[in-house]
């Protein structure tokens, strides 16, 4: 299934040629792991990200989330989200906030070299929209839009200097993709299932066995309503990693 929903994302954003709109932004972002106990830990996420141009603030996205280790190579996440995006009506803009509810499942690929990982991660979300209206000058919230989501997302490590064991210091490499397909109430959203697919490629460096940091450039594919152009956003993005 995963394989199918991968690859159909990928065939879709490839062969939509209709016209589109063409972006440059930003992202910061911090991931965090923080354990608890032998096989317990909390995820806690921030992000932040800029409209076209680094013009103005276009989402705060911070996430936390409950891990349960059921062993080296599987852990699975339930969590929350409280996502401010900027939302734009009759020239209006303001940040208006979603809900959104989610579940994972990350897999470690074996049998890599020393080193090297390859991660998989199944995510289903169940999000609640802001619905927005103009109302005596200002965009304010006036209903909530309910629809869910599929994530697949993969991410692949390569250390760039040779080492005897474990990786716990040094250069690397970061290769990642990821698909999003819309699985319930898709008029909601844009309409159709595919959503959105974001491939990204960073350089980055392990500090210790506990922080990463890395730059790298994400490609994200949106697909939109019939009447609108997709967007195709190139993004510089920066990124922290701590495993407390």
């Amino acid at each position: 299934m995963v394989k199918k929903a991968l690859t159909a994302g990928l065939l879709l954003a490839a062969l939509c040629t209709q016209a589109q709109q063409v972006q440059e932004s930003g992202w910061l972002a911090s991931f965090n792991t923080i354990k608890l106990g032998a096989k317990t830990s909390l995820h806690a996420e921030l992000q932040i990200r800029s409209t076209d141009n680094l013009a103005a603030l276009q989402t705060i996205l911070p996430r936390a989330g409950f891990n349960y280790h059921v062993n080296k190579m599987f852990t699975v996440t339930a969590g929350y989200a409280y996502i401010l995006n900027r939302t734009e009506q009759q020239g209006i803009a303001s940040l208006l906030p979603e809900h959104r509810l989610w579940q994972q499942l990350i897999f470690m690929q074996p049998g890599l070299p020393r080193g090297m990982s390859l991660q998989h991660r199944i995510r289903f979300e169940e999000r609640f929209l802001p619905e927005a209206t103009v109302s005596n000058g200002e965009l304010k919230k006036d209903g909530t839009l309910f629809t869910t989501r599929f994530r697949y997302f993969a991410r692949f490590i390569l250390p760039l200097q040779s080492h005897g064991g474990s990786f716990t210091r040094g250069a690397f490499a970061a290769l990642q993709e990821e698909v999003f397909l819309n699985t319930s109430q898709q008029d909601n959203v844009n309409g159709q299932v595919f959503d959105q697919n974001r491939a990204y490629l960073a350089l980055g460096y392990r500090l210790s066995s506990k922080m990463d940091v890395e730059a790298g450039y994400l490609n994200q594919y949106t697909q939109r309503k019939q009447s609108q152009p997709n967007t195709a956003n190139h993004i510089m993005q920066l990124a922290l990693y701590t495993r407390l």
